[in-house]
């Protein structure tokens, strides 16, 4: 019998793609009866721990604020793996709680497989710390050795790890709630709710507030529209982060209304956003897929995303949105500027993209993964791994 030990230093309550795509994964496995249990941190404020879920004191992880490494209770993990009796560990993430994961696996013999969220070694220029690099990749190579798989998210991940040396590699893809991203938003109503001036034309952006999202990007591509466009338009910004504070004055410069912030945002809200915009600009370089590209597709609204990683394999440019070279914000700027004034071509895109996103059901995708996890939990135990 199928039962599954996950260790994630991200996971619900977290809002990321990698949080919820967990989230949604273990909420699909209990549904088909398979035993789950997952090891992860408290987060920003303590989570309680539950017969599904163990908890574990974290601390911020230095990259990324907002995720928790947890702090491992190796007694408390031990009698819950003992009385828990895994036949396959799943490590979702390279640190504290997934080096639990892999070395108890390998001690036990038990079939390991792990997931591939986030590209950590894009986000060390950001930080200036791209001297890091190469130990990055030792040790991430090193941390996947032993894994029977390795789940990727879109085909550029998967050619990119080949191309580092992984073994084992499998796509993974991400899905989408077409009950709740639809192109359903009422601009009218979104003015009133959020005391926003009503402008022609939205622009969104959704996603972190961080430097490797390109929110520098965002930014200068709205200055650099044309003033008869820039003046009808606003530029609508969902999302958190370590930028959240300076992003006013960033925009310093612009109409002090023509950039508005709403914060973190989720669920029926987000979605109405969504829908009511009339382009959805994503300037980040460093998405292993893009799930807030998929949604504004989903939602029938034209995106204009950058031309790497995930991003570009969901877009088809010119057929279903429109991919800009990375970092380049003046391309951003005339894209934007082309589709603002093309509605026709605006609406293409904006079907075709919907029309891609029906690809994406997650219980096709979830039926994939539930047959890749049986084949690994069957196959033959580990040997001992050689040392790093």
């Amino acid at each position: 019998m199928l039962r599954v030990a996950l260790f994630t230093d991200t996971f619900a309550p977290d809002v990321n793609g990698a949080a919820l795509t967990l989230a949604r994964w273990t909420e699909y496995l209990r549904e088909h009866r398979v035993p789950c249990i997952v090891f992860a941190p408290e987060g920003d404020r303590a989570q309680p721990a539950g017969p599904d879920v163990e908890r574990f004191r974290s601390i911020p992880f230095f990259l990324y604020k907002e995720c928790q490494l947890a702090i491992p209770n190796a007694k408390q993990i031990n009698n819950r793996l003992s009385s828990f009796s895994p036949t396959l560990i799943h490590v979702a993430t390279p640190f504290n709680l997934g080096l639990f994961g892999a070395s108890y696996a390998t001690k036990h013999h038990i079939p390991l497989v792990a997931s591939y969220h986030t590209h950590f070694d894009k986000y060390l220029d950001y930080y200036r710390l791209r001297w890091l690099e190469p130990a990055l990749w030792k040790y991430i190579l090193w941390f996947h050795r032993n894994c029977e798989r390795v789940y990727v998210p879109s085909q550029s991940t998967f050619s990119e790890l080949k191309n580092k040396g992984f073994r084992n590699l499998e796509i993974w893809s991400r899905g989408i709630d077409a009950n709740l991203f639809s192109p359903a938003g009422q601009r009218e109503q979104l003015w009133s709710k959020w005391n926003i001036r009503p402008r022609k034309h939205i622009i969104l952006y959704v996603g972190r507030l961080a430097p490797e999202k390109g929110i520098d990007i965002l930014l200068e591509s709205f200055r650099r529209l044309p003033e008869r466009l820039r003046s009808e338009t606003v530029l609508v910004v969902a999302g958190d982060g370590p930028l959240s504070r300076s992003l006013d004055a960033a925009a310093h410069g612009l109409p002090a209304d023509a950039v508005q912030r709403l914060g973190f945002v989720t669920g029926k809200d987000l979605a109405e956003w969504y829908g009511a915009a009339d382009l959805f600009l994503f300037p980040s370089a460093t998405e292993t897929f893009g799930n807030v590209v998929l949604e504004a597709m989903a939602s029938g609204t034209a995106v204009i995303g950058a031309g790497e990683g995930g991003v570009k394999d969901l877009i088809s440019h010119g057929n279903n949105g429109w991919l800009c070279p990375a970092h380049d914000a003046a391309a951003f700027a005339e894209a934007a500027a082309l589709l603002l004034d093309n509605g026709a071509l605006r609406r293409r895109l904006a079907d075709a993209g919907r029309e891609s996103s029906r690809a994406h059901s997650w219980d096709s995708i979830f039926r994939r993964l539930l047959a890749s996890y049986r084949s690994a939990a069957a196959s033959p135990k580990m040997k001992p791994a050689a040392r790093m």
